[in-house]
C-alpha cells in the first residue's frame, strides 16, 4: 500500500528536490502572477523601511523652533507610505490567493486523472479514504509550500532587509547588538521541526481514516442498521477523530512554542538595545533621532523576523502534503493511454485463452494453463464452483488484470498489445453488481455511448424492457436514481444496466451472473432483455442458474483453474460428468471432482 511506504520529508536534499519539482510543475505556470506579487511585496517592504527611516527627523524637529512645518510634511509622507503599503498588501494577498486556488484545482484534477488510470490491483490494495484525503487535503500542501516560500522571500525577507539597512545606517553598533541573538533563536526553533513534521503526517493519516470510516458506513448503511452496528461505527469514527485531534493538538503546541521562543529572544534583543542605546544618548551625547528611528526599525523588523524563524516549520508542514501528492503521481498508471499501439479490430469476435495462468495472491493460482475459446457470434457459458475463476476470466478479457502467463486473443490479436481504450470500446458488460451513478435514468443509460440522443436512449430502454417502468415515474427519464441507484429495485437497476449495454452496441458481450440477485419475476424480464442483447454478438456468460444457460451454444465447466469439460447442454448431460452431476443434483455449485 502506498500509504505504508511514505515517509515525511526531511529538510535535506529530498526536500530541496521536492521544492524544485513544485516550482517546475506549478510555479513556472504562474510565474507572471508570482512576479507581480513579489513586486507588490517589494513596494510594501520599501514603504515600511522608508517610514522607519523618516522617524529620525521627527524627534529632531520636535526640539527645533520652526520644526512644526517639517513635521506636517513628514506626517503626510508617512501616512502616504502606509496607504501605499496597505494597497500593495491587498494586491499581493488577492493575487496569491487566486493563484493558490488555481494550483490546488490543477493538482486535484491531475491526481484524479492519474488515479482513474490505475489498474484494479493497485486500487484494491489501497483504501479509498486515503485517496480522498490526498485529493481534498494533501493537494493544499502544494499551494501552501509555494505560498510560504514566495511570501517569505517577497515580503518578509525584503522587509527585514530594508529595515536592517535602516538600522545599520542609523547606528551600526546597535545593529550588532540586536542581531547577535538571532543565531541562538534559530537553533532552538530548528529543533522543533522534526516533531512537527511527524505530527503533520499522523494528522493526515487520521484524516484519511475519518474519510474511510464515513464512506464505509454510508455505503454499507443497510448492513449497519440490519446488524445494529451503529455503536461499532461510532466507536471507529471516534477513534479516528481522536487520533486526528491528538496529533493536531500536539502539532499546534509544537508550532505555538515557536512564538514564545521568538518573543523571548526578540525581547532580549530590544531590551539590550534600549539599555545600550539609552546609555549612549543620555551619557555619550548620541543622536536621539537616530536612536528613535533605530528602535522603530527594530520593532517593525520583529514580526517578519519571527515569521522567517518559523519558515522551516511551515515549509515542512506543507511538504508533507506535497510529498503525499507526488508519491501517488509517481506511481505508474498502467492504463494511461499510450500512443502508437494498434486499435483492436473486431471482425467475427472470436475470443481465445491460450495457456493462461493468473493469481490474485502468490502461490494461490486461480487459473492454471487454461485454454478456452468463445466462438464468434455465439453464447458461451461458464459454470463452476464459487471462486473457480469464472468472473476472473471476464475481468481478464477486459484487461482489468493481466495474466501471469499465456495470452488472450480476439480475432487473432493479443489484447495485451492493442490500445486499451479500443479494447474496452468493443466490449459491453452486465454484471450482478450494478453500479448506477447519482444522476437521472437517462444520464445513466447515456453513459453507454457518448453523444447519444434522447430517441436512442428511449429505444435502448425499450429493448431492455425498461421503458414501461421508467414512464411510470412522475419525471420519467429525468427521475434521479439516488446514490448507487438506491431509489430503484434490483430488477430496475439491472434493466437500466442492460439498456446502457444495448446503447453501447459492442460486438462482444460479457454477462457476469446478471440475474443472480433477482426474484423470479424480475429475472424473467431481465432474461428477455438479455436474449435480445445477445443476438448477433459474441457472448460470454457466467451463471449459477442453469435455466439461464441451457440454450447456450457452448457450456464450459471450470475446475482446478482449467476447462474440465465443454459442450452443449445435451452433450454434457449425455456425457455424465461434472455438468451432469450439477444438473441432476439441482444445486447451485458444481462439484470440483466427478
Amino acid at each position: 500500500m502506498i500509504a505504508m511506504k511514505i515517509k515525511a520529508p526531511a529538510f535535506s536534499n529530498e526536500s530541496l528536490v521536492m521544492i524544485g519539482r513544485l516550482f517546475a510543475d506549478h510555479a513556472r505556470a504562474h510565474v507572471a502572477a508570482y512576479l507581480v506579487s513579489v513586486l507588490l511585496m517589494a513596494l510594501a517592504a520599501a514603504a515600511t523601511a522608508l517610514s522607519a527611516f523618516l522617524l529620525k527627523p521627527v524627534l529632531n524637529y520636535m526640539s527645533a523652533p520652526d520644526g512644526f512645518g517639517e513635521l506636517k510634511r513628514l506626517s503626510l509622507a508617512i501616512a502616504c507610505l502606509f496607504l501605499l503599503r496597505g494597497a500593495a498588501t491587498y494586491g499581493y494577498l488577492v493575487l496569491l490567493s487566486r493563484t493558490g486556488n488555481r494550483i490546488v484545482a490543477s493538482v486535484q484534477t491531475r491526481l484524479f486523472a492519474h488515479l482513474i488510470y490505475q489498474d484494479l490491483r493497485f486500487l484494491q490494495n489501497n483504501r479509498s479514504g486515503d485517496f480522498l484525503a490526498r485529493l481534498s487535503i494533501a493537494a493544499n500542501g502544494v499551494r501552501d509550500t509555494l505560498q510560504v516560500l514566495i511570501t517569505s522571500a517577497g515580503r518578509d525577507v525584503l522587509t527585514l532587509f530594508g529595515l536592517v539597512i535602516v538600522m545599520i545606517v542609523q547606528d551600526p553598533a546597535l545593529s550588532l547588538v540586536a542581531l547577535a541573538l538571532m543565531p541562538v533563536g534559530a537553533y532552538w526553533l530548528g529543533r522543533l521541526i522534526r516533531r512537527v513534521r511527524t505530527l503533520a503526517r499522523r494528522s493526515f493519516d487520521g484524516t484519511a481514516k475519518i474519510m474511510f470510516a464515513m464512506q464505509e458506513a454510508m455505503l454499507g448503511i443497510r448492513v449497519v442498521k440490519s446488524f445494529g452496528l451503529e455503536s461499532l461505527m461510532i466507536k471507529r469514527m471516534t477513534g479516528a477523530v481522536g487520533e486526528v485531534e491528538a496529533a493536531a493538538s500536539r502539532m499546534a503546541a509544537g508550532m505555538a512554542i515557536s512564538s514564545p521562543l521568538a518573543d523571548m529572544f526578540g525581547g532580549l534583543a530590544i531590551a539590550s538595545v534600549i539599555l545600550y542605546g539609552g546609555w549612549r544618548v543620555t551619557t555619550g551625547g548620541a543622536d536621539a533621532g537616530s536612536f528613535f528611528s533605530f528602535i522603530a526599525a527594530l520593532l517593525m523588523a520583529y514580526e517578519p523576523a519571527k515569521r522567517l524563524a518559523k519558515l522551516h516549520l511551515e515549509i515542512q508542514n506543507g511538504l508533507v502534503g506535497a510529498k503525499l501528492v507526488y508519491d501517488l503521481l509517481d506511481e505508474e498508471a498502467p492504463e494511461a493511454r499510450r500512443s502508437g499501439r494498434p486499435l483492436l479490430e473486431v471482425g467475427k469476435g472470436r475470443i481465445a485463452f491460450e495457456k493462461v495462468s493468473f493469481a490474485y495472491r502468490p502461490d494461490e493460482p486461480v487459473l492454471d494453463q487454461l485454454d478456452f475459446v468463445a466462438a464468434p457470434q455465439a453464447t458461451t457459458a461458464l459454470v463452476g464452483v464459487s471462486g473457480c475463476g469464472k468472473s476472473t476470466m471476464i475481468h481478464l478479457i477486459q484487461r482489468f488484470f493481466d495474466p501471469a502467463a499465456g495470452r488472450i486473443m480476439i480475432d487473432g490479436q493479443d489484447i495485451a498489445d492493442v490500445d486499451l481504450a479500443s479494447l474496452r470500446l468493443k466490449i459491453a458488460t452486465v454484471s450482478q453488481d450494478v453500479f448506477l451513478f447519482h444522476a437521472t435514468i437517462a444520464e445513466n443509460i447515456a453513459l453507454g455511448r457518448a453523444g447519444a440522443t434522447q430517441d436512442e436512449i428511449v429505444a435502448a430502454a425499450k429493448q431492455a424492457n425498461a421503458h414501461e417502468f421508467i414512464m411510470s415515474f412522475a419525471e420519467g427519464y429525468e427521475t434521479s436514481v439516488g446514490e448507487l441507484g438506491s431509489q430503484l429495485s434490483a430488477g430496475q437497476r439491472q434493466r437500466i444496466s442492460i439498456a446502457r449495454a444495448i446503447l453501447k452496441d459492442a460486438p462482444i458481450l460479457l454477462l457476469d451472473e446478471p440475474t443472480a440477485s433477482l426474484d423470479a419475476e424480475s429475472e424473467r424480464e431481465v432474461q428477455k432483455a438479455l436474449d435480445h442483447l445477445r443476438h448477433g454478438r459474441t457472448t460470454v456468460v457466467v451463471a449459477h442458474r442453469l435455466q439461464t444457460i441451457i440454450d447456450a451454444d457452448c457450456i464450459c465447466v471450470i475446475a482446478s483453474g482449467r476447462v474440465a469439460e465443454s459442450g452443449t447442454h445435451a452433450e454434457l448431460i449425455e456425457r455424465g460428468g461434472l455438468y451432469a452431476a450439477f444438473f441432476e443434483n439441482g444445486i447451485k455449485t458444481v462439484p470440483v471432482t466427478p
